[in-house]
């Protein structure tokens, strides 16, 4: 069977490596990288999931194509099976990729979880959500805050961004800011695990999940899986936790694979909702597709060092990138700073935006006014730089989880904008109590 695998650097590697790396009667011919799912900057047509990997069976590699190929290769590599292994996207998307695969005349497949997960030998707490951007990191934080506070060793495995060198980064293990900078990761990677170290955790991540489950376990008593985007865990949880937003409500049953996180969890945690109208819909949507889950409600909540620099003052709202942009939402953390703590006006990024951030506010025109920060390469990172200079503000307010004046060098101020999850019942430490039983500790 001449199997290609449609990805967008992360779960589809996963899926190569466990399920179908060492089979004798499958040989995947190709991955395909989605567009939209920011790989623009990483290489062109020629980038290949390296041999050092792949295995004996594929001693030139695996080429990584665009995905507006997928027929063409279909057809080129009499390919038969088609497996789709990307997160957050719509029902509909994933049924379009369907439509052409068969359409070529190929076979449709999605990996489940039974054949894609990882045995740990430690407790796993695994945090996920049904879309980008509902919060989950600063819960899986928090959980391993009141983990550590009980004396556990404690690791968090974050689901892959591998952008950089595959072999390189076949293990990634970061304790401290000169980790991360010895890495090279991009502004997105940061967002995901500066948070967590500067909190005092160290974080696993990587290309080789079970090297990297392995090279976790050695350390640890308890894993919280940080997951990425709305995809499953890498790792089988023995407690499930899954976000909700209900800023997107409806977006809990029609999103992939979030659907599948809402329908397997054990506990549903609705955040955000001090900004959100829509939490009813929300509860009834998780009553109907997962009656048994243990649903509880939070607040995301805003925190800035000074908030006096803010009132009167005309800001830049700096937000995590992922979120705008795949993530759909209109705004973040920083904007909801700007009203909370009174700022004269947020001045809109649209003009002063040149390059790469340009074209990425033409693309995602749904933006209310705020600038997503994008840097998955050294030239994006000075178009970023450059436009929040070209911008006329008093402040700039950064809503992303990692510290932005290391990133760019600009004149005008910049105020980190905080935010965690304040449970409307209980702390985390009492949700652990709620679940001893079922992670063992």
């Amino acid at each position: 069977m001449r199997v290609l695998i449609m990805g967008a650097a992360g779960r589809d590697y996963h899926d190569f490596l466990t399920v179908f790396e060492d089979r004798e009667d499958a040989e995947v011919v190709a991955f395909t990288r989605a567009p939209g799912q920011n790989l623009g900057e990483l290489g062109g047509v020629d980038r290949r999931f390296p041999s050092a990997l792949a295995g004996e069976g594929y001693p030139e590699g695996i080429p990584i194509e665009p995905e507006e190929r997928l027929a063409e290769l279909v057809e080129t590599h009499d390919v038969d099976q088609v497996v789709f292994s990307y997160s957050d996207v719509s029902h509909e998307h994933v049924m379009h990729a369907a439509s052409r695969a068969m359409a070529a005349g190929a076979d449709f497949r999605i990996v489940g979880p039974d054949a894609m997960m990882l045995e740990a030998s430690v407790p796993v707490l695994a945090v996920d959500a049904v879309r980008t951007g509902c919060g989950k990191s600063q819960a899986a934080g928090a959980f391993a805050d009141a983990l550590a506070d009980r004396g556990h060793a404690v690791r968090l495995i974050r689901e892959p961004m591998p952008y950089g060198d595959l072999v390189e980064n076949r293990v990634q293990r970061f304790a401290s800011h000169a980790d991360l900078d010895a890495a090279g990761v991009t502004i997105e990677e940061r967002e995901e695990y500066e948070q967590h170290v500067d909190a005092g955790h160290v974080v696993f991540a990587g290309v080789d999940y079970e090297a990297v489950l392995d090279a976790a376990e050695a350390e640890a008593d308890v894993i919280v899986w940080d997951g990425g985007n709305n995809e499953l865990p890498f790792v089988r949880p023995d407690l499930h936790v899954v976000l909700a937003d209900p800023l997107r409500a409806g977006d809990e049953t029609s999103y992939h694979p979030g659907e599948t996180n809402l329908r397997r969890a054990d506990c549903v945690l609705l955040n955000k909702e001090n900004t959100a109208d829509a939490v009813a819909p929300v509860v009834e949507n998780v009553r109907e597709v997962n009656p048994d889950a243990d649903i509880r409600h939070a607040d995301s909540v805003v925190s800035v060092p000074d908030p006096d620099r803010i009132d009167g003052a005309r800001v830049l709202a700096v937000e995590d990138g992922p979120t705008l942009t795949h993530g759909d939402a209109t705004r973040g953390a920083a904007a909801a700073a700007a009203e909370t703590y009174g700022a004269a006006a947020r001045v809109d990024p649209t003009d002063a935006a040149v390059g790469s951030i340009a074209e990425a506010l033409a693309e995602y025109d749904h933006l209310d006014g705020v600038l997503p920060a994008m840097g998955y390469s050294d030239e994006q990172i000075r178009d970023l730089e450059a436009t929040i200079a070209g911008v006329d503000c008093d402040l700039v307010l950064a809503g992303t989880p990692h510290d932005l004046a290391r990133q760019v060098d600009v004149d005008v101020p910049v105020v980190d904008v905080g935010y965690d999850i304040d449970l409307h019942e209980g702390s985390f430490d009492d949700l652990l109590d709620r679940y001893d039983d079922r992670l063992g500790l």
